[in-house]
């Protein structure tokens, strides 16, 4: 018998999760998007989801996967989470979710997990629901299937920079390079084009019925400090908010100013605080 009222999800309990992850939609995106691919059978996906809560409610819920994901987390629910996890090997190259809930998950697995390669305490989490003040870039738009080889560049540029290692060294880029493929097949990638330059890019990465979470935000060095970003970065929300969903949201370092200037004048506002952990 159980100790605490943690148990692997399954799709019986489908409906539950959903309520949950839409108290907080944009935490739990990434795992919103999953579910309506997948369900919650695990072998259907990528990772498995574990509830927290007493007999057969389910108040809490972690994805574990490629990610590490806590969304309405309490504080009970983090120790019985972390309880299970260490006893496990790591197989998340990261913890990404609410400050409160990543940073207690992490103080109670570091122990057992070692050192992380780098903690990002507090990253400022945006929604804009409402088109920007700022006229829309024209020359912003979205990146046909053929353009990958052009943009495949400038997003291992802005992973790098961005994460800290390439995205090529665990199989030269090859999954990588698929994933930005996928985005701009689906038409998730944009692009602003300096002839067969990209000098602007951004990626839908995640799609839900409540949000589109915009990551890789990427302005090339060169053309940085002249304006450029805000608005490339307000094209992508009008179309987003016109396209995709109600919501367009993201996160961001909050010690890249430049880049919350930016947001503030498409009209981003604040939903709280992230907290990243990398391996």
């Amino acid at each position: 018998m159980l100790t605490v009222p943690l148990r692997q999800l399954g799709e019986s309990e489908r409906a539950a999760v959903e309520k949950i992850l839409d108290r907080d939609p944009y935490a739990g995106a990434q795992i919103a998007e999953r579910v309506a691919a997948h369900g919650l059978n695990w072998w259907r996906s990528d990772g498995r989801i574990f509830g927290y809560g007493p007999g057969r409610k389910v108040e809490s819920v972690i994805w574990s996967g490629a990610h590490l994901v806590p969304v309405c987390a309490t504080p009970p629910a983090v120790a019985a989470f972390a309880d299970m996890l260490g006893a496990e090997p790591r197989i998340c190259s990261s913890i990404i979710g609410r400050s409160e809930a990543v940073l207690d998950l992490w103080s109670r697995l570091g122990g057992h997990w070692g050192r992380a390669r780098d903690v990002r305490p507090n990253q400022p989490l945006l929604v804009a629901d409402q088109d920007p003040a700022v006229a829309p870039d024209p020359a912003v738009r979205l990146v046909r299937p053929a353009e990958v080889d052009q943009l495949f560049p400038a997003a291992v540029a802005m992973y790098t920079e961005e994460v800290g290692v390439s995205p090529l060294i665990d199989d030269g880029g090859r999954g990588y390079r698929r994933r930005i493929a996928e985005l701009a097949k689906g038409k998730r990638a944009y692009a602003r084009f300096h002839g067969d330059r990209v000098i602007f890019k951004a990626e839908l990465a995640i799609v839900t019925r409540r949000t589109t979470q915009v990551q890789g935000v990427w302005v090339d060095p060169e053309f940085r400090g002249r304006g450029l970003a805000a608005g490339c970065m307000a094209a992508v929300v009008h179309d987003a908010l016109r396209r995709v969903a109600p919501t367009v949201s993201l996160y961001v370092n909050d010690y890249n100013t430049a880049a919350r200037r930016v947001y503030a004048k498409c009209g981003f506002v604040s939903a709280g605080s992230f907290a990243t952990v990398l391996f």
